[in-house]
């Protein structure tokens, strides 16, 4: 069976499972691979100081694309259920709400962002050296803020709209745009991080009009931007919905920023510029994670709108299944895939080397929990429980990384720094055990 024709309403065997949601994974794998080459490029190309700047000011720039994923997560809930509701013009209206709604904020957020990005740089620590770099690089990005939102929203909706690949495609178009654009502007033309921007740019106006456009024209799929009116329970409802995911990515950036701080006092640029190495490429291994919750959210929503408890309960046990798998398998990847990666990165100094090597192994037990985490609050956001969601969440990305990254370097200095993420996760799983296991009966699954 073709994997287009597989539809929301079906029963799901494991390969039915996988097949379904294989473009959603494959979607953020590709995602993060840009932005791993986006970190070679600067790292490589233009030097340890611009790539320590950049990571500097990219928590910053994550705050501000937090609505899209809270819109396009929350969003699709609701979306789905209305549509497993039998309910497909009601759909197509909040859909088109949500989405206008999106890109009037993108206008507001862009510009103020822009004017206060120096400021900001100053405000996060930037010195004499890294404050140009800081600068220029967050204002040619989030002069893309507009489409990068709009890329986040669609992926979720294409899911819905019984078109992961199309996600895939859009996704990959990106990526293809940033690295090549990365190649010619940083290492032909000789730009520096100013090329790096304006490639991350444009490879964002790639993935952003691109849906906007397909979902604009006549398509054949179940959703269509069109007219539309104000309806401020769907608003409500959606944003709700998606509070986990407003949580998780205003949470992660401003956590980064007081690891960037903590690293600042403790190990100066170059733990900054390791921590920088292991942003940009540890997120290849959670991506799997986040790219099976986005692809198989829209089936629990429709699940629950069509009242198929069976349903729920085959893909909730599946679910599990498939995370505990991954979650082994991407752990010991990652441990002894952690010098070759770093090195990949920092080889031309070896005590920055040394530095991020360590870290990325300390860093690495995470993913024994962070796939069931992140899976937990997804799958409540596609249930329409934002206040459970949001609870898993908050609990992983923000308050459990607080206390870690503030009392462990106390304990063990820098090592303290690269243990928080473990022991937040850690801590996180037992709030998600105890929700999945309490709401069981709420919702039958």
């Amino acid at each position: 069976m073709p994997q287009a024709s597989i539809t929301l309403s079906e029963h799901f065997n494991y390969k039915k499972l996988l097949r379904f949601t294989v473009p959603s994974v494959a979607m953020m794998l590709f995602t993060s691979i840009y932005y791993i080459v986006d970190g070679f490029f600067i790292s490589n190309f233009v030097g340890a100081t611009p790539f320590a700047a950049v990571n500097l000011i990219m928590p910053f720039v994550m705050v501000f694309d937090a609505v899209g994923f809270m819109i396009g997560a929350g969003g699709t809930a609701l979306v789905a259920k209305t549509l497993g509701e039998g309910k497909g013009k009601k759909a197509n209206e909040i859909f088109s709400l949500l989405i206008y709604l999106l890109m009037a904020n993108g206008v507001v957020l862009s510009v103020v962002s822009i004017v206060l990005m120096e400021q900001v740089a100053r405000l996060l620590g930037a010195d004499a050296q890294m404050l140009p770099h800081c600068v220029i690089y967050g204002k040619y990005v989030m002069a893309g803020l507009i489409p990068f939102a709009l890329q986040s929203a669609f992926q979720s909706f294409a899911v819905t709209a019984e078109r992961p690949r199309m996600g895939f495609f859009i996704t990959l178009a990106a990526g293809v745009t940033n690295m090549a654009l990365d190649a010619l502007f940083m290492g032909v033309f000789g730009w520096g991080v100013e090329g790096a921007g304006l490639a991350t740019m444009l490879s964002q106006c790639v993935g952003g009009f691109i849906p906007l456009v397909y979902f604009l024209s006549p398509n054949k799929s179940l959703l269509r931007l069109g007219k539309t009116h104000w309806d401020g329970r769907a608003v409500l409802k959606a944003c709700t919905n998606g509070a986990s995911e407003f949580v998780t990515n205003i949470s992660f950036p401003l956590v980064n920023m007081l690891y960037n701080f903590q690293l600042m006092k403790l190990a100066g640029e170059k733990g900054v510029a390791a921590f920088g190495v292991l942003m940009y490429t540890a997120f290849i291994f959670v991506a799997i994670f986040i790219g099976y919750s986005i692809g198989s959210a829209p089936l629990f929503g429709y699940n629950l709108g069509a009242e198929n408890q069976a349903e729920l309960h085959n893909l909730f046990k599946k679910s599990l299944v498939i995370i505990g798998v991954a979650s082994v398998g991407l752990t010991a990847l990652a441990v002894f895939g952690a010098y070759p990666i770093c090195r990949l990165y920092v080889g031309y100094d070896e005590e920055l080397l040394a530095l991020s090597h360590r870290a990325y192994k300390i860093f690495s037990v995470s993913l024994l929990c962070c796939g069931f985490n992140i899976f937990g609050s997804a799958f409540f956001t596609a249930l329409g429980n934002g206040r459970v969601s949001a609870a898993i969440s908050f609990s992983r990305t923000l308050l459990f990384q607080l206390l870690a990254i503030l009392t462990l370097p106390l304990l063990w200095g820098v090592d303290g720094v690269w243990l928080a993420n473990d022991a937040a996760e850690l801590a996180a799983l037992a709030v998600s055990i105890t929700f999945l296991v309490t709401q069981r009966k709420k919702y039958g699954y």
